[in-house]
């Protein structure tokens, strides 16, 4: 969430941010209203407290003077003014939910080099690779097999089963056999074993508290979108973000340990609530899917690097499975409510003729920190300060999944998967129709 003295110091400043978001300013006048009837409530009680302070005082000293009568009367004028300042306490505490409130459904302030914009038709595409450009071959083109969408090759492979999918569950939970289904648990062991020089692999749980989704922003916002298990109060996550963000959760860490970061690999729960057919045939849209995050905690001179690292690597492994991708810098209408920056990157999807995104990766700057009051001591001394939390996909596998089986179909019908996922696959390469 926002610093709230950020509103109180400069609320223009904050206006013209939200501004760049599409926010009117009429919410930030809200905040800052409920701001001041806080304070204002605020001082009074602290008036209060300090006359039953001196009320108390002076009847100590009516006593020891013996003097019954005063001591007394001052002592029920203390006894009202406490009562009044506990009656008080319940508007104080209203105040500060009202304030709180608000400020988890406002947004986060764009970075300043995030690009303007409302929606997605104004991101800025910022480079494209495809294998053979650094040996300048030109953007590819892909033959007639290989412009076969995922689902039809899939099925023809016996590699997925929509149907069966849809039988145990409903729609937009594919079943994946096979190969299909190895391809999904090579790609994980891909991943991880790409980032373990450097990150922490984590296996958190799928379920959390509501203060745990509360802290990255999911909630209250995309409620919605989420799956709550009401008899427990746990909600499916809807990425490994959420755990990994909240890992440390109310505690002050040492400088000198960061930047922390983690990678973990999980099943991840979406309701799709406003897809309405949109994105629906094969896996390009579904409700659970598996994915492995990276998740950094870092001092705010060290987040670009932390935020640079996520993105090479997220590149790194697209460029190891050969697959033609492009990088967004999305603008200030389209990044996530929590995020200050972000950069999407999107695969081409030869059997869809489109471009399918893959992976998120954001900055967060201290928004989610304060949500969830992570904190570091600086290693020269002075007061704690919140970290900066940085994440992104490396990777969201079931459109990748569909790229692959799409740009690798061969004429005969079978799929060559890349070579770097032969150590994982049993030393094959090559998906053939299961007998």
């Amino acid at each position: 969430m926002l610093d709230i003295r950020l509103l109180r110091d400069d609320p223009d400043a904050i206006k013209a941010g939200l501004a760049r978001r599409g926010v009117d300013g009429a919410a930030v006048d809200r905040l800052i209203d409920f701001d001041v009837a806080h304070r204002a409530l605020l001082a009074r009680q602290e008036t209060l407290r300090q006359e039953v302070k001196a009320l108390s005082k002076a009847v100590g000293q009516a006593k020891k003077e013996r003097d019954e009568v005063r001591a007394s009367a001052l002592a029920e004028q203390s006894r009202a003014v406490g009562d009044e300042e506990r009656r008080l306490n319940v508007d104080v505490e209203a105040a500060a939910e009202a304030i709180r409130s608000a400020l988890l459904v406002t947004p986060n302030l764009p970075a300043e080099d995030c690009p303007d914009g409302e929606s997605e038709a104004d991101n800025v595409e910022t480079r494209r690779w495809w294998p053979g450009l650094e040996q300048g071959f030109p953007f590819p083109t892909f033959d007639e097999h290989q412009q076969v969408p995922h689902w039809e090759v899939g099925e023809a492979l016996g590699i997925l089963d929509l149907e069966r999918g849809a039988k145990m569950s409903g729609s937009m939970f594919p079943l994946f056999r096979g190969m299909g289904a190895r391809l999904l648990r090579a790609l994980t062991s891909y991943a991880l074993a790409a980032h373990a020089d450097a990150y922490e692999e984590l296996r958190p749980p799928t379920f959390v508290l509501t203060e745990t989704i509360t802290a990255t922003g999911h909630l209250p916002k995309f409620a919605d979108e989420a799956y709550h298990i009401e008899r427990d109060d746990l909600w499916a996550i809807p990425t490994a973000e959420v755990p990994l963000t909240s890992m440390h959760r109310g505690e002050i860490l040492e400088e000198a340990v960061l930047p922390l970061r983690f990678t973990a690999s999980t099943p991840c729960f979406r309701r799709e609530a406003g897809s309405a057919g949109r994105d629906t045939r094969g896996v390009l849209r579904v409700h659970e899917f598996d994915k492995v995050e990276l998740v950094a905690y870092a001092t705010p001179e060290g987040a670009k690097a932390a935020f640079d690292d996520i993105l090479t690597r997220a590149e790194a492994l697209l460029r190891g499975l050969g697959l033609t991708y492009r990088v967004l810098d999305l603008c200030s209408g389209d990044i996530g409510a929590s995020s200050k920056r972000t950069f999407d990157l999107e695969v081409y999807s030869p059997g869809c003729d489109r471009w399918l995104e893959v992976s998120s990766v954001s900055w967060f700057g201290d928004y989610q920190a304060r949500r969830a009051s992570v904190r570091y001591r600086p290693a020269d001394g002075g007061s704690p300060q919140f970290v900066h939390t940085l994440n992104g996909s490396a990777l969201a596998w079931p459109r990748i999944w569909a790229a692959l089986i799409e740009q690798g179909r061969q004429a005969d019908g079978s799929v060559e998967l890349p070579e770097v996922l032969a150590p994982f696959l049993g030393g094959t390469t090559t998906v053939t129709p299961r007998r």
